[in-house]
């Protein structure tokens, strides 16, 4: 018989695992003792780095006092309502609110549908459609499912949600011509500012402007996916600022609590604000069971006062830079293909006689843990708090498992 648990994103016919047991920093050690660099801060998410003490206390404090109570109408907490005035001081929109989930799926389903009836209380009631781009993650729910532009993750999951629909990644024609044609339709256009799970691509130049101006022309909402990008990853808070854009909505998640516990958001900027706000009488009907959960709120504070405190935004382009510049000086010589990437999210794009699950696991046996995205690429999102001489053992695991 099979082990109880079913893993998520694995085949469920496996029977062995890597067993974790404890991190510190950026590294972890395994059931049998062996230290491991993390090269993806988990799944994009742990900023900070594992075994924060400060982390642990700051939880089983508020867990001690009032560990959840419902944020249903009328219903508040003091973690919940200090840590949306935080997000809103640090956030992309100084103008916004927050809205809480409990994770990145729920974050994006939040969107799509606050987008909807944004319209609707706006008096654009036929503006249902969702565009997205190809090579997109956007979560697991089956409204991240179906703006999803990575085919394998969509494969015999639907029918998905109707009128969602994508577009090729950073092709501004494509989109501009997809809103020509239905322009008086569009709700709203989902964003990665860096394509994370899809390979770690950034928008190119231009693009994100050029996307600005057309939701502007048509009436459509811009929405930034921020669930990887969002708490310091390109060395400023958010990809929007990086950037210089300013999106309607964006979602949020992994790091905002360095996934020390599950939290996730929606900042709503002052135009879809202003319409849920219209009439005095519209009741939103939607919502989580945990949405501002005390505790993970209280984590989401203590998790930013210390990426404040230790200067880790700023800290995020020394570590992207000493890794990018030792995966580049591999390309040149040729044991890799390619580099891509930015602030300290990089790609090692591989050449085609390589195989990216067989270097994920050849370097698991140097020591190191990365993500391979199919058979052309290993994906690398460190802690900001990995130390140089870590930083180097990603990059002399990736030449040793590489030639």
């Amino acid at each position: 018989m099979p082990k109880a648990f079913l893993h998520p994103f694995a085949k469920p016919t496996r029977e062995s695992f890597v067993r974790i047991v404890r991190g510190d920093g950026a590294l972890l050690y395994t059931a049998d003792g062996r230290e491991l660099v993390d090269g993806m801060a988990s799944l994009w998410y742990c900023a900070i780095g594992h075994g924060r003490k400060e982390m642990a206390e700051s939880i089983a404090a508020q867990a001690g006092t009032l560990a959840a109570y419902s944020c249903f109408d009328p219903f508040t907490t003091d973690p919940a309502e200090e840590l949306a005035e935080l997000l809103r001081e640090i956030g992309p929109m100084p103008d916004s609110r927050i809205f809480f989930t409990g994770s990145g799926s729920e974050s994006i389903d939040t969107a799509m549908k606050l987008a909807r009836i944004a319209h609707v209380q706006a008096g654009q009631g036929q503006r249902k459609l969702i565009i997205s781009r190809l090579r997109g993650y956007h979560g697991t729910t089956y409204g991240g499912t179906s703006a999803q532009g990575i085919a394998p993750n969509r494969e015999n999951f639907g029918p998905f949600v109707e009128e969602v629909v994508q577009v090729p990644a950073d092709d501004v024609e494509a989109l501009a011509s997809l809103m020509a044609q239905r322009g008086d339709e569009v709700a709203a256009v989902i964003v990665e500012p860096v394509q994370g799970a899809g390979g770690i691509y950034p928008a190119t130049e231009g693009y994100l402007e050029s996307v600005r101006k057309l939701c502007d022309q048509h009436g459509a909402y811009l929405v930034f996916d921020e669930v990887i990008t969002g708490f310091g990853r390109l060395g400023t808070w958010f990809a929007a600022h990086h950037y210089g854009v300013r999106p309607d909505l964006v979602t949020f998640a992994k790091a905002v609590t360095s996934g020390y516990l599950p939290l996730g958001g929606v900042f709503v900027g002052p135009a879809p604000t202003a319409a849920l706000q219209s009439d005095p009488d519209f009741f939103l009907r939607h919502g989580f069971t945990y949405s501002g959960h005390a505790t993970a709120c209280a984590a989401g504070l203590t998790n930013l006062g210390i990426i404040r405190r230790e200067g880790l935004v700023q800290r995020a382009l020394h570590v992207g830079d000493r890794l990018s510049a030792g995966l580049r000086a591999l390309a040149d010589d040729g044991t890799i293909d390619h580099v891509r990437g930015l602030g300290a999210m990089w790609a090692a794009g591989l050449r085609a006689d390589q195989n990216a699950m067989v270097l994920r696991d050849a370097m698991f046996e140097h020591g190191v843990v990365c993500r391979a995205l199919n058979a052309d690429s290993l994906l690398f999102c460190p802690p900001l708090v990995t130390t140089d001489e870590q930083v180097d053992r990603i990059v002399d695991a990736v030449a040793t498992a590489a030639r």
